[in-house]
């Protein structure tokens, strides 16, 4: 079959990689021009490993990968240190180790190993056709392709997931989740942070963390409750951070003296999607953020988009009936999985942000001294579940 991929990120090419290796001809267009991916990196964790695994890059991305042995907590106005403990059973219970990563190193792996010969930048999708053979799609330059079927990895503001809804669902809209987060990469500091640690400090509503990457590097991110729509511009650089955290730790002092942004800030309003059902119509089917977008709060985007990715291959590798049977077969494994870990993401967002005082008074008070044990639970609660893990096929 000729498939086409609408967006060149995690899941669509991941995507691309898996039906490719199944035979298939694949093409992705996406209309960024240039490999600039958004955010500065991303957990991966076990399930999303492992789908990497699958695809042959279990090396690869082990390379890229930061070494998070424990995981820290601390109070983010004292600096105390309230947990501290090892991340290794969540390797132990779940088979593999996890690592977070820098979005641009993984999406160029992803790239480089789908083929940059069949990645068309540039190329906006404007209009989406399907007369039951094929399906045609229509660029803004008024340009077309045909394919057999198309994907749709086009983001939360997917074009495709308006396709392929019922004719009179109601609208699917993107809802604020509370806060904005400004993510980057600096290099390791133990005055941070240990250099082997996820350290996050907590107060107020608010979080500052540090994971690390490969390269001596770690991945920074703040969460500022506020409302949408503040206005900003880059110019300001991490002026916003230094008022929100007025008077925090000196962890977290150290931390937005070593920013430069020049090189690495960004600035990012979170929004998510409440959770819906139809995810393919026909021949054309959705995946990654146009099929949930999460906030990342339980650092599940980039996994789930993954996630798809295998569920897409393993329903074309092992059912025959055809396009359409199959695409609902890959829609009814992922609907229920994904919506649930959107939905948890909210939850946990709504605890850590102070939405609910009393509730983030009582999370802070819990990880004081805790041995580790419930939070390791909540992540390897996340992982379980994944179609990943329930058995895998071969390409």
């Amino acid at each position: 079959m000729k498939v086409i991929i609408i967006g060149a990120g995690i899941g669509g090419t991941s995507a691309g990689i898996a039906l490719r290796r199944l035979g298939h001809e694949v093409v992705i267009y996406d209309q960024m021009r240039e490999n600039k991916p958004v955010g500065a990196a991303l957990s991966l964790w076990s399930n999303g490993v492992k789908v990497l695994n699958w695809l042959g890059l279990g090396d690869e991305v082990a390379a890229l990968g930061g070494d998070m042995a424990t995981m820290a907590y601390r109070d983010g106005l004292t600096g105390e240190v309230l947990c501290d403990f090892s991340l290794g059973p969540v390797t132990a219970q779940t088979g593999q180790k996890p690592y977070p990563v820098a979005r641009a190193d993984l999406q160029a792996l992803l790239m480089r190993t789908f083929g940059d010969d069949a990645i068309h930048l540039g190329r906006k999708v404007v209009a989406l056709a399907d007369d039951g053979q094929t399906v045609t799609v229509t660029f803004a330059d008024g340009a077309t392709d045909t394919a057999d079927l198309v994907i749709g990895a086009d983001g939360a503001r997917s074009l495709t997931r308006t396709f392929v809804q019922p004719d009179g669902a109601p609208e699917i809209v993107r809802e604020y989740s509370g806060y904005t987060n400004f993510n980057g990469l600096i290099p390791t500091d133990t005055a941070i942070g240990a250099p082997d640690a996820w350290t996050t400090y907590v107060a107020e509503g608010k979080r500052a963390a540090v994971m690390p990457v490969a390269g001596g590097r770690f991945y920074f991110w703040f969460d500022v409750p506020q409302p949408d729509g503040l206005p900003y511009d880059r110019a300001d650089g991490k002026a916003p951070l230094a008022a929100a955290f007025e008077g925090w730790a000196p962890g977290v002092q150290a931390l937005i003296d070593a920013i430069d942004p020049d090189v690495s800030l960004n600035r990012v309003e979170i929004w998510d999607i409440t959770p819906f059902s139809t995810w393919a119509k026909g021949r054309v089917a959705i995946l990654g953020d146009a099929a949930h977008n999460t906030a990342p709060d339980i650092g599940q985007g980039a996994c789930s988009a993954l996630e798809d990715a295998f569920a897409l291959g393993i329903a074309f590798a092992t059912n025959t009936v055809g396009i359409e049977d199959t695409l609902r077969r890959y829609e009814a494994i992922r609907v229920e999985r994904a919506g649930e870990l959107v939905l948890r993401a909210r939850k946990r967002g709504d605890e850590t942000h102070a939405y609910d005082e009393a509730a983030t008074a009582a999370w802070y008070e819990s990880l004081r001294g805790a041995d580790g044990t419930g939070i390791i639970r909540g992540i390897v609660g996340n992982i379980e579940g994944s179609p990943i893990n329930l058995g895998a096929g071969v390409l």
